[in-house]
């Protein structure tokens, strides 16, 4: 979230007699004459001296609050003093630093009304209505305030912002379009605006914007945009590069020659400690790491959402810590000072991630997992887990970090997993009488090439029908006109309502066929589909994020569902689609889940594996890193 900030000014000292004058009295302000002298010399100073004042008591008085000060001066100048609307401003912000809203709202207001386009005062306003959760408040302040000048972009930056945080896709998409219209080059804007509309499934994503180059908005949109719609990990590694180059290089923390610990110090980095994917796939890991050899920390950056998950993926771990308050200084300090040997990111470059902690190298060995499964060429970064079949070693040259390679697949699994009783096709509003194909991968996967192609299968299959899940009304309204144009009927599509985790993995044998996505594959989704017996037909490329299906298909014993090129896959697709007998041998060999249990669902073997190459890799004292 944008934060507010006081304005300065680099004007020489001008409350030099003020300051002599408080430091004779070490600060204090004696009661009835001085107090009035005191007032008086106040009320002399410009801003310039007033911002001088405030400074030097911060650093000499700390209990003489800065708001006093710019109240006092406020009281004493004339109504037409030069910058009293700043005054109000940078009062507002100490008032709100204390948590006094109302009167930092009056503040803030004050400064309105004595100059109407002092924008930065409009934008904390609506930031601080936000936090207080009045939504609708907040963009009411920021839509008034709106005029043509600089600031403009500003205003509708955090309107989309906003509303994409309420979920209201499309007003976002277009507050952030009218911003780029008016300053094109705004790489944060640009960002939000293509994965706004990968989530709408609003295609072509890339619109164009005059003053823009398709390769300009494919230069700053975000990593889960590219790996969602190009399948090259140059592509992703020049975001990468381009996106760390902001922050610089800090101080690395971790002794290079590591720690001498009898057990091994693991700690595991989040902002996904509630029901997320993330840790649907590693609560299990958490809870079987062997006691005896590592002693495991979370560190948790992340919402809370008091879920059943959050609570026992927190108690697995020997000690956690909440370092959302934190800055990335005084986490990377904290895991310094708990002398960790591995640090795990399990966010990579996803939504909340904080890569500043990792480059702070607060670990020896430090390693990213699930989160991010794009090539990542961040250099306090040691390892990536994967297996040969998401980076073959042919493919490995321009896959960042070094591959640490599990022996069988990349994918850890909770085999504990709760599951409902099954429902029938009626009771979710599945035909009984037709072949149902399915996707309920996140629509920002869906890529206008993968929507053409399930058009073409159900084109070649009349008694066909496709279930997925889209979570907003633009993305279904959107599927529903690109399917009428390709001439299916839209009403083939059909839509799953919410479920909880429990319920969701009790529909899915309920499908005939999942239809994976492509170049981002499905990889929870898709070993959930697998556990449960569904067969998958995916379309394996040259990116991690490209074969992630293909290695969960190859570890269970269906590879036969691997394809290589779009036109393989409609065509896999519709043979299963039209041909039962074929189907039925696709489907038996999954034994109604049984080869994932015995494969994927093994969790006590992925944990030793994993173990084992955690103290291959691990720094000692005298031993080469």
């Amino acid at each position: 979230m944008a934060s507010a900030a006081s304005i300065t000014h680099q004007a020489p000292l001008q409350s030099a007699d003020l300051i002599e004058y408080l430091t004779a009295r070490a600060w204090k302000i004696p009661p009835g004459v001085e107090e009035t002298a005191f007032r008086y010399l106040v009320g002399r100073l410009d801003f310039a001296g007033l911002l001088g004042l405030v400074e030097a008591a911060r650093e000499a008085a700390p209990w003489m609050r800065p708001a006093s000060l710019y109240q006092l001066w406020l009281d004493e100048v004339p109504a037409d003093a030069t910058l009293r609307h700043a005054a109000y401003f940078n009062l507002g912000v100490e008032l709100a630093n204390v948590g006094d809203t109302v009167a930092a709202g009056a503040a803030y207001n004050a400064a309105l009304s004595l100059k109407s386009d002092f924008l930065i005062a409009a934008i904390n306003l609506g930031l601080m209505s936000e936090g207080q959760g009045k939504h609708d408040e907040a963009l009411e302040i920021w839509r008034r305030s709106i005029q043509p000048d600089d600031m403009r972009t500003t205003l509708l930056n955090q309107r989309g912002r906003l509303l994409e945080r309420l979920n209201r896709f499309e007003e976002a998409e277009r507050e952030l379009y009218r911003s780029l219209l008016t300053v094109p080059k705004q790489s944060d804007a640009i960002s939000h605006w293509v994965h706004l509309r990968l989530k709408m499934c609003a295609w072509p994503v890339y619109l164009p914007i005059p003053g823009l180059t398709k390769d300009d908005m494919v230069a700053s949109s975000g990593g889960l945009t590219l790996m969602s719609l190009f399948d090259e990990n140059a592509v992703v590694n020049r975001w990468v590069e381009q996106w760390i180059s902001r922050f610089g290089a800090p101080e690395r923390l971790a002794p290079a020659q590591g720690y001498a610990h009898e057990k091994v110090r693991i700690g595991y980095l989040s902002s996904d400690y509630n029901l997320h994917p993330v840790s649907m796939l590693m609560v299990e890991l958490i809870e079987k790491h062997d006691r005896a050899k590592f002693e495991v920390y979370g560190y948790d950056m992340g919402l809370d959402d008091n879920s059943y998950l959050r609570h026992r993926i927190l108690g697995a771990f020997d000690q956690w810590f909440r370092v959302v308050e934190m800055s990335d200084d005084q986490v990377a300090a904290l895991m310094r000072q708990h002398e960790l040997d591995i640090l795990v990111d399990l966010n990579g470059l996803t939504d909340g991630s904080r890569p500043g902690i990792v480059r702070r190298k607060p670990a020896p060995v430090q390693i990213t997992y699930l989160g991010f499964v794009g090539s990542q060429p961040i250099p306090e970064l040691d390892y990536a887990i994967v297996d040969d079949f998401v980076v073959p070693k042919d493919l490995a040259g321009d896959f960042h970090p070094k591959p640490l390679y599990m022996p069988i697949c990349y994918q850890v699994n909770d085999s504990k997993a709760l599951v409902d009783p099954s429902p029938t096709r009626e009771s979710v509003g599945l035909p009984a009488d037709k072949f149902v194909y399915t996707c309920f991968s996140n629509t920002y996967k869906i890529t206008e090439e993968v929507f053409d192609a399930w058009m073409r299968i159900l084109g070649g299959v009349d008694n066909s029908v496709l279930w997925l899940l889209a979570r907003t009304p633009w993305a279904r309204q959107n599927m529903q006109e690109r399917a009428r144009a390709r001439g299916i009927d839209p009403g083939r599509l059909l839509f799953a309502g919410p479920a909880s985790p429990a319920q969701y993995l009790a529909r899915l044998p309920l499908a005939d066929v999942f239809l994976d996505t492509y170049p981002y594959n499905s990889g929870t989704t898709a070993s959930d589909a697998l556990r449960m017996g569904l067969p998958i037909v995916t379309l394996s490329g040259k990116t991690f994020a490209s074969r992630m299906a293909g290695s969960l298909l190859r570890t269970v014993g269906l590879p036969q569902g691997v394809t290589t090129s779009v036109d393989d896959y409609v065509k896999l697709a519709v043979k299963l689609g039209n041909k039962p007998k074929e189907y039925k041998a696709f489907r038996d060999a999954l034994a109604g889940g049984e080869a994932w249990r015995r494969t994927l669902g093994d969790t006590d073997r992925f944990v030793q594996e994993l173990e084992e190459r955690l103290l291959a890799i691990r720094v000692t004292p005298g031993k080469a890193g």
